[in-house]
Order: structure tokens, then C-alpha cells, then sequence
């Protein structure tokens, strides 16, 4: 069995509150959730209004599934919307 953990760092800078905040990633959270089987949660930065990180894990049996699962992850929260910038990605297998 393998693991795969995926930190994206956000930049949000149409967030002018918490609420702006709040409301963009539990839409991006809720679409993750039902568009792969992955554990998504706000893993930091929580108490800022234009910046988060999000933090995603995908089990699988092939590495190779493992991989691709996160590039597609990846992808999608890169593509998700014009108000959300993703800023970093770190990646681990284990």
C-alpha cells in the first residue's frame, strides 16, 4: 500500500475576509472530495484571509496510480478558479 501527501500552497487575492476565504475552499474542497477519492483539508495558514494550505491524501496499490491521482489533484485545484492561485506543491510518496 502506498500513500500519497500533497501540500498546496494558496494564494487567494480576491479573499477580503475569512468568509471570502472560507466559502472558495470548502467549494474547492467539496469538488475534490466528490471528483476523487482523496482526504482533503485546510492544513494551514487558517487565520489569514488571502493565503492557505491544503493538504490532500490519496491510498492506492501502484505507484504509478499513486502519481497520477496527485498530478490530476494538482491540476484540477490549479484550474479551479480564477480567484485562487496555486503557489506551491510539495509532494510525497510513502
Amino acid at each position: 500500500m502506498l500513500v500519497g501527501i500533497a501540500e498546496y500552497q494558496l494564494f487567494l487575492p480576491n479573499a477580503h475576509s475569512l468568509k471570502d476565504k472560507r466559502a472558495l475552499l470548502k467549494s474547492l474542497q467539496a469538488r475534490l472530495h466528490n471528483k476523487f477519492p482523496a482526504a482533503v483539508c485546510e492544513a494551514g495558514q487558517q487565520e489569514l484571509w488571502q493565503r492557505s494550505t491544503l493538504g490532500v491524501a490519496v491510498v492506492g496499490n501502484q505507484q504509478r496510480h499513486v502519481e497520477s491521482m496527485l498530478a490530476s489533484i494538482g491540476q484540477f485545484v490549479e484550474n479551479f478558479s480564477p480567484d485562487l492561485e496555486l503557489t506551491d506543491i510539495r509532494q510525497e510518496i510513502i
